[in-house]
């Protein structure tokens, strides 16, 4: 038997390697239990009876990460109150942590050190109750460590659901609703919503919350509900992590059946042409369907394209399914596709873009036929989770680009020309920053209306708030660029995007907000870190004062108003994180 040479011992440890790596990161945090008289001597008059321990903090695809830190388990919302009272005597901040299954550093940034003044508040180890709270109307209340996964279980055993949801269902429901998580959903041609349901965000489904917040009258901090008509309960509704919120009431609605074709036969030319033909456009899917779904790898030219229907009854080609996560060839790497992944990050081969968007169409191929998922009918959970921690982890840039339902083709005409110009100009040049799929998702902005409570307003802060002084705007194409953790040139090639998405989509025919949990204000050396985005463009994004109607708070800009409620309401700046000083800096 031949001996394998130490090349091909290197190539297996670095795809295992790598592998070892991502298992790390799905198996989630990481904490030891603290030693009683240790925690006493570094946190003295910590809340008795609260658990404390040591974590480990890891984002979503491991860019992010701090050993050591100081992380609590409130065992209801009273502990959380005792526990925010204390970081603010200690001189600490509080930072929620739910499956840290995001990009940005709005928890903790890079580099935190174990002896940092910062406690991690771990929503997931208790505060997960699920249970109806009433039936007519339809609402649940939820504890915000609950996943989405188990929250969407709970509604399904009880007839209930939303109209979509994030692919992953290992997001807590604090975190989607921190950061406006969203689904991809508009109303298909003809079609009229349920009650309960919304294309827009989760945050537009909150009818109240209950949330630890500044008392001057007790001078401390207490838990407070806010139903959906209070105005301080707006900032609340996406909070970027500026607040602790403990427990939601969400209106739900009936569940519906939904059917997901996958089709890899169409190619980008088509589906994202320029308005006007009769092609088989993404927009014409949107009409027929309304939830439609592409996932482009590089340098390929046909996407793969998710349609999901409403259909009460399963359509005789359909496989049902009862479980949700039904593409397992994307759950985890085939081997192909990993030893291509371990060259590159570990061999410095990023030239083999091409070949690996090549190996991942591939394989989408393939598996769609050899587990008969390209066409699936079911329970709506089942067709909308589909991706779980041990996918492969890659950063991403993220931005929404509000606009009327009849400009969605334009704008993506427009983005995928000047992607797939640019991918092209830098390959001439023997740079490959994207090895990653585009994602390209449409939702409706948040109607408050449909909570059915009176005076309820938009979230404040989320990317699919309406604009008072655009109110044709209905629509908002979220727009997302894939590409694995060290990829060269990926921040400049990045940059460049956003550059175009802001002039281009500058409030004429359409307007760019970025995605708060993904990747945004670039310069060419890392993300969150452009000044003007962050200190100007972003907030006036949210500049509709100018408007009337539910616009911007008494001639206020919603953001405006959104900063003066969180600093009222967290005066002592115990929620505060490095990026969140820069988005809303103190006077």
């Amino acid at each position: 038997m031949n001996k394998p040479s130490k090349s091909d011992a290197r190539a297996a440890w670095s795809r295992r390697g790598f592998l070892l790596t991502a298992a790390t990161l799905a198996a989630g945090p990481q904490f030891v239990l603290a030693d009683p008289a240790a925690a006493a001597a570094e946190l003295p008059g910590f809340p008795e009876g609260v658990e404390l321990y040591r974590s480990a903090y890891r984002n979503w695809v491991g860019e992010i990460t701090a050993d050591g830190v100081w992380a609590c388990a409130p065992a209801d919302g009273n502990e959380a109150v005792a526990v925010v009272n204390w970081a603010r005597r200690q001189g600490w901040t509080v930072r929620a942590r739910g499956a840290s299954h995001g990009w940005s550093p709005l928890t903790v940034p890079a580099g935190t050190e174990p002896g940092a003044p910062v406690l991690l508040v771990d929503t997931t180890r208790n505060l997960t109750g699920l249970t109806i709270e009433s039936t007519e109307p339809a609402a649940v209340r939820a504890g915000t460590g609950a996943t989405l996964e188990a929250l969407l279980t709970f509604l399904e055993g009880h007839g209930l659901g939303v109209t979509a949801a994030p692919a992953p269902g290992v997001l807590t429901v604090g975190g989607a609703l921190a950061v406006d998580a969203h689904g991809t959903s508009v109303p298909a041609r003809g079609e009229r919503p349920l009650p309960g349901h919304t294309y827009g965000s989760l945050s537009n489904l909150v009818l109240s919350l209950s949330a630890v917040v500044w008392d001057a009258d007790s001078d401390a901090y207490v838990l407070r509900t806010y139903g959906r008509g209070d105005t301080d309960g707006t900032a609340l509704l996406t909070h970027l992590g500026r607040a602790l919120v403990t427990e939601v009431v969400l209106r739900v609605g009936a569940d519906t059946s939904l059917r997901c074709v996958s089709r890899t036969d169409l190619s980008a030319a088509e589906l994202f042409a320029e308005p006007g033909g009769d092609g088989r456009t993404f927009a014409s899917f949107l009409d027929e369907a309304g939830r439609v779904e592409a996932i482009w790898f590089p340098f390929t030219e046909f996407p793969w394209l998710k349609v999901w229907s409403v259909a009460p009854q399963r359509p005789l080609t359909s496989r049902q399914v009862t479980s949700p996560y039904n593409y397992p060839f994307s759950d985890s790497m085939p081997t192909p596709v990993a030893d291509l992944v371990g060259r590159m990050v570990t061999e410095g081969a990023w030239y083999l873009a091409p070949v690996l968007g090549e190996a991942q169409f591939g394989a989408a191929v393939l598996g769609l036929a050899a587990t008969r998922s390209a066409d699936i009918w079911g329970p709506s959970k089942n067709t909308l989770l589909y991706v779980r921690p041990t996918t492969l982890r890659v950063g991403t840039n993220g931005y929404a680009v509000l606009t009327s339902r009849d400009q969605v083709q334009r704008v993506l005409a427009e983005f995928t020309a000047f992607y797939r110009e640019r991918l092209t100009a830098y390959a001439a040049r023997g740079s490959f920053p994207v090895n990653g799929t585009v994602e390209i998702r449409v939702s409706g902005l948040d109607d408050p209306s449909v909570t059915g409570v009176e005076g309820a307003r938009a979230p404040l802060l989320s990317a699919l708030r309406p604009r008072a002084d655009r109110p044709e705007w209905d629509t908002a194409v979220w727009l997302n660029v894939l590409t694995l953790p060290g990829t060269p040139d990926a921040e400049a090639f990045y940059r460049e995007l956003e550059r175009f998405l802001l002039g281009t989509y500058d409030g004429g025919h359409a307007l760019t907000r970025v995605e708060w949990s993904k990747g945004w204000a670039y310069t060419d050396a890392a993300a969150w870190s452009d000044g003007d985005v962050l200190g100007g463009v972003v907030p006036a994004s949210f500049d509709d004062s100018g408007g009337a109607g539910d616009g911007g708070g008494g001639g206020r800009s919603a953001w405006g108003e959104a900063v003066e409620i969180l600093d009222r309401l967290d005066p002592h700046g115990v929620f505060r994180s490095p990026l969140l000083d820069r988005l809303f800096p103190q006077d």
